[in-house]
């Protein structure tokens, strides 16, 4: 079956079974659920009631704490007694990992546990391990003794369970025979599920996270498809990028992951993991869910639907493309910065996008996340442009320009088809994707096609955008039309935050398909204009991030973040950095805001930052190198899955850190 969703070209829930977790039904078609976890140890319960409440008032539908041991589980105990005593009554989730008799304690007394099947009976020791099949049903029946018990209890109370699988803890065993694939993310909580539906336990909600958005997304689309194939029914599913990090770098790759199976219809319940204080994950939560109310196909023009995909959803492959000039081919994917707004232009307003220039010695500096193109509308430039910078404009301002080869003209398809003059390098071409009665028809497309200096520039007007965008390049695939793809997508939100998550999710799914060349943001001239006088336009999610900055200064930031967070185009370091949590052992915002500081000009490089030994060794895996909590003030750092020191004083950690990386050369010094 290659569909993982009940639609790819008109909006469907994807229904699951229901589960009821406390008084929250999960599943069935009901709302998408929001929920978030706390910071605090959980031993501390006056702390921990006062963030559960904190994160209930912002709108946390459940809340999950950590419980590590026995210890932590039973004082769960008087947690929800201090709630009940004070009036809230939103279901808890224990988080457990190596520890299945706490499990089996907080089973008893809350509404959910979490169980990790990497680590809740297999181990994680970085050894590769020949299995024969014999063997390999030895270690399942051993799984099934020491989760059973839990099963049973959760059944007896009522209890619901999520098996949830990290992509950085993927058991020994499982590496093994499925390496690290998301295959094996599927089969390690398809073991556990087997298990439970031998028992006759069904109140199962199932989560793939990953701290890669794209193998978070092709897990959860492997997992439906296997839980179809073999049972021929789905469980609710939870949606999260796990160690997403902070600020508008955590928003844009949480948005790529869980926005992406959300425009399909996936998904039941969602936790956006920031390194922040819990309750302003939150308004991210909410910013994404509400873009899928019940009614949102009401009045939308149909789309054609898709019989047979003309790629593999569950691999990624880039869509193969002519090479025109810059674009397409084996290009990186390019960046189009919208200056139409502007009505004069001087070169200290190229600084927003990445160029400044200095008039003592006439030279521009030009950074890793420079745009390739601008857009113009309303005026040209008197200046002369950096050498790599080129001009895109309209035919009729095209027509007065001197210099082709830096100024190139934008037809909408209409006025393509009967343009006299076009340009001998580049002719971007607009489509309207399904938005309209009239709008292109296939022997037009396949006419403008034909000439090999045309890229098609793809867009919607539909609040259903993504799929019409990604249906237009099916089509275009299914016609052998192979001449690159801009996506152009527009805003119409008002916040800074609103406008990540439309542009992450709109253009992060077609980048996570391969499809894609460049992008091309912008929003309308209202919310241009508000944003220009307004100081309070860039924040987001309480902090003002972009207050003292352009609309274009935030327009090509966002974009080269979702380039980075689909990993299609590397212009700064990555941090895969995880929440904090109850098992956090360092201040987790503080440490990773000391190290962005002096790592943040690494461009490449990708360095995690981990509160504890649960997931911080796994995700090492795809990190260059790690700092991860070892113990109360103890650091450990890694060279990939290789410790290098243990134990380091969490004082002089950082500096560490630093030597490390010029130890292994990947040191640069900042200019």
């Amino acid at each position: 079956m290659e569909q993982y969703c009940n639609s790819l070209t008109s909006y469907q829930r994807l229904i699951t079974r229901e589960v009821k977790v406390g008084n929250l039904i999960i599943g069935g078609g009901h709302p998408i659920r929001i929920q978030t976890m706390t910071t605090t140890d959980t031993l501390d319960t006056e702390k921990t009631v006062a963030q559960v409440i904190r994160c209930i008032e912002a709108g946390a539908e459940l809340v999950r704490i950590t419980a590590p041991s026995k210890t932590e589980a039973e004082n769960l105990a008087v947690i929800k007694s201090a709630l009940k005593a004070k009036g809230y009554t939103t279901p808890l989730v224990a988080d457990i990992h190596f520890t299945p008799n706490a499990a089996e304690i907080a089973a008893t007394i809350i509404e959910k546990v979490r169980v990790n099947p990497g680590n809740y009976v297999d181990k994680k020791k970085f050894e590769q391990i020949e299995y024969t099949d014999a063997e390999y049903l030895e270690e399942i029946e051993r799984i099934r003794e020491r989760f059973s018990p839990l099963v049973l209890i959760c059944k007896q109370h009522g209890t619901a369970m999520r098996i949830g699988t990290n992509h950085g803890s993927l058991s020994d065993r499982i590496m093994s025979r499925y390496g690290d694939t998301a295959m094996g993310m599927v089969e390690s909580a398809m073991e556990f599920l087997r298990i439970a539906r031998s028992l006759d336990y069904h109140q199962i909600i199932l989560s793939m996270k990953s701290s890669n958005p794209l193998v978070m997304v092709q897990a959860y689309r492997l997992l439906i498809q296997q839980m179809q194939n073999e049972f021929n029914e789905c469980y609710p599913l939870h949606l999260g990028v796990t160690e997403a990090g902070d600020g508008e770098d955590g928003r844009i790759k949480s948005a790529i992951g869980i926005g992406t199976l959300l425009e399909d219809g996936i998904g039941d319940t969602i936790r956006v993991s920031l390194t922040e204080d819990p309750e302003l994950e939150i308004p991210v939560c909410k910013d994404l869910v509400k873009r899928y109310p019940a009614n949102r196909m009401k009045g939308i023009q149909h789309i054609p639907s898709i019989e047979k995909l003309s790629y593999n959803p569950f691999e990624y492959k880039r869509r193969a493309t002519i090479s025109n000039q810059t674009i397409g081919g084996k290009s990186l994917p390019v960046v189009v910065a919208d200056y139409r707004h502007k009505q004069t232009i001087v070169p200290d307003d190229l600084i927003s996008i990445g160029y400044q220039y200095d008039p003592t010695s006439d030279k521009w500096t030009i950074s890793d996340a420079a745009a390739d193109f601008i857009y113009l509308q309303n005026t040209l430039l008197d200046f002369e442009l950096p050498g790599t910078l080129r001009v895109i404009t309209t035919p009729a301002l095209w027509e007065n320009v001197t210099d082709r080869t830096k100024y190139l003209p934008i037809f909408d398809y209409k006025e393509y088809l009967k343009a006299t003059r076009k340009s001998a390098f580049i002719n971007f071409v607009e489509v309207d994707c399904f938005g309209f009665k009239n709008g292109i028809r296939e022997d037009q497309l396949l006419e403008i096609a034909k000439d090999k200096s045309v890229v098609f520039c793809l867009s919607s007007p539909l609040a259903h955008a993504m799929p019409a965008v990604r249906r237009m390049a099916v089509r275009m695939m299914e016609l052998n039309i192979n001449n690159p793809i801009i996506l152009m997508t527009q805003s119409a939100w008002a916040t800074a935050d609103e406008h990540l998550i439309h542009f992450a999710t709109e253009t992060g799914a077609l980048l996570l398909d391969g499809m894609g060349d460049g992008l091309f943001l912008g929003v309308n001239e209202k919310i241009h204009a508000d944003f220009a006088m307004s100081t309070e336009g860039g924040k987001v999610s309480g902090r003002n991030y972009f207050s003292n900055h352009s609309m274009e200064q935030f327009l090509n930031t966002t974009a080269f973040g979702i380039l980075q967070a689909t990993r299609t185009r590397i212009s700064k370091t990555e941090y895969i950095s995880c929440p904090s949590c109850g098992r956090t052992l360092f201040e987790l915002q503080e440490t990773t805001a000391k190290i962005r500081s002096v790592t943040s000009h690494l461009k490449g490089l990708k360095i995690a930052i981990m509160g504890c030994i649960v997931n911080g060794p796994g995700e090492m895996a795809d990190a260059d190198f790690g700092y991860v909590g070892s113990g109360v003030g103890k650091i450990t750092l890694y060279k990939g899955k290789e410790v290098m020191k243990r134990n380091i004083d969490s004082a002089v950690a950082v500096d560490e850190l630093i030597l490390l990386l010029k130890e292994n050369g990947a040191w640069v010094a900042p200019q």
